[in-house]
């Protein structure tokens, strides 16, 4: 059995560099690898692009490496709780790449499964399709879209062992899953870190072939979305 545990996180990010790429799962603020980006905060590494369905907001997730303008492009789905990600793109400061999430979910699944790429009909006739190539399929147009590639993928499950094997908890089951083994370097943090053997295989999500590295989180803040709505009168 090969073991994957590294001791902590700073273990666990050796290599990563400025200029990367890196995939960070997560819906929102619900399943982010909250240790990995802090730690990506304190090494203060600069020009990257980050693969995230969202941007955090501007004091967590994301949001604190935008702070800090370490962040040279987002490519992302949803980007509308972050007034420094707004302020930053519309500067000029951020290159930005909108993607429909299914086509950015298939984009990290294709890479995963060793696609290179893939036709969809999302975002055809629109800004999205530009400059890519499209084909007709049974009187359909359809989008070429290219698997994602990364150097770095950062994963938070809930459970995982001592050979990778990772179970995700609720809602935290989302584009994590998908980013497992989507990059060269698969880094995954848990809240519990158990020996080989003592997962029930019939619950296990994705199978430590997919992880290169993986440690137990230190402390997680877990901030939950809340949802505003206006005052009656």
């Amino acid at each position: 059995m090969i073991r994957k545990t590294v001791s902590n996180v700073t273990e666990a990010l050796l290599g990563v560099e400025d200029n990367m790429t890196f995939l960070l799962g997560g819906f929102g603020l619900c399943g982010i690898p909250e240790n990995a980006i802090a730690e990506l905060v304190k090494l203060n590494i600069k020009g990257l692009t980050c693969v995230s369905n969202n941007a955090g907001v501007d004091d967590f997730g994301l949001g604190l490496l935008l702070q800090k303008k370490q962040i040279k492009k987002m490519v992302s789905s949803y980007v509308g709780e972050n007034d420094e990600f707004e302020r930053q793109m519309l500067s000029g400061e951020l290159e930005v790449e909108l993607i429909p999430q299914g086509t950015l979910a298939e984009r990290c699944s294709a890479a995963q499964r060793g696609f290179p790429a893939f036709y969809t009909p999302a975002g055809y006739g629109t800004e999205v399709a530009e400059g890519k190539e499209t084909r007709e399929f049974d009187g359909k147009m359809y989008v070429l879209e290219h698997a994602v590639q990364a150097d770095f993928a950062f994963i938070k499950a809930w459970k995982g062992d001592e050979a990778g094997n990772l179970i995700f908890k609720g809602t935290a089951r989302n584009f994590n899953p998908c980013m497992c083994g989507a990059a060269k370097i698969t880094v995954v943090e848990v809240e519990e870190l158990v020996p080989a053997g003592a997962l029930d295989p019939d619950k296990i999500h994705i199978p430590g072939i997919f992880v290169q590295r993986i440690f137990k989180g230190a402390q997680y803040e877990k901030r939950i979305e809340q949802r505003t709505v206006r005052q009656r009168e």
